[in-house]
């Protein structure tokens, strides 16, 4: 005996009528089930979930998934100023701690901000760091321009002195890892080394323009990698880094003469 529209009917297995039957039961089976439009369910990224517990285990689960699954369209807005603030906190972290002991966690709590605020931005710990690198952009050589090469680059000196501490200090703190990854490295380069490279060529191109110096002095080449180099090796030598005073007698023992400048 089968119920159907709740009125029960008797069939015999051989008729037509229990064959239509089986037929429509089979199809009615195996039709997709519609979902309730009634349920609403949460987006991909929910900022403040209700307390429900679905609400609490939707934010839980994705936050253990990691930033893989954050959505790059999803990021959030932030303030110029909050993004330097976030940027200032992951290099002193960096300069204090070495690249390897920083995480996203440490940042955000410094911060007080949420980690997935730092994942919806920058997916990767890498990312993060590069970026703070290029934002911290600055160009120290910038605006020397005496009319003297000698002087341009006793000045040099001085200014190079001035920061060469905290940037010496974040070139050591990330270590191996710039040249484990390119990003990092690319970013490395551009925040504190082509910067001041660019504007030092200036200073001297200025001054063989001027004429004090021949347009193919062989020293010419290797002024950046002198100022740069003793700015990297003196921390090595004596565990002290070269500050505007060693500096500034390294340019007149060294770079000055090696140019024919006095």
């Amino acid at each position: 005996m089968y119920r159907y529209a709740s009125v029960p009917i008797r069939f015999s297995t051989g008729t037509l009528a229990y064959r239509l039957m089986c037929a429509t039961l089979e199809t009615e089976s195996a039709a997709p089930v519609e979902p309730d439009s009634s349920r609403t369910s949460p987006g991909p990224y929910i900022d403040h979930p209700s307390d429900t517990s679905e609400g609490k285990h939707h934010m839980t689960s994705q936050a253990a998934d990691g930033p893989d699954t954050v959505v790059a369209s999803r990021r959030s807005k932030i303030t110029p100023e909050r993004e330097r603030e976030f940027f200032d906190a992951v290099l002193e972290q960096i300069r204090e701690c070495g690249y390897e002991s920083v995480t996203m966690e440490g940042v955000a709590a410094t911060t007080r901000c949420s980690k997935s605020t730092l994942y919806r931005q920058w997916k990767t710990k890498p990312q993060f760091v590069a970026a703070a690198l290029r934002a911290s952009r600055r160009v120290r050589f910038a605006g020397i321009d005496t009319g003297s090469l000698a002087e341009d680059l006793r000045q040099a000196a001085r200014a190079a002195g001035d920061w060469s501490g905290k940037d010496t200090k974040l070139l050591q703190a990330l270590g191996h890892a710039w040249t484990a990854d390119e990003e990092l490295a690319q970013a490395l380069r551009e925040a504190l080394v082509y910067p001041e490279i660019a504007a030092l060529q200036g200073v001297l191109a200025r001054g063989v323009a001027r004429g004090e110096v021949p347009a193919g002095h062989p020293a010419l080449e290797y002024v950046p990698a002198m100022m740069f180099g003793v700015l990297r090796v003196r921390p090595v030598l004596s565990g002290q880094y070269a500050d505007a005073d060693y500096l500034a007698r390294f340019v007149e023992a060294i770079v000055l003469p090696a140019l024919g400048l006095t």
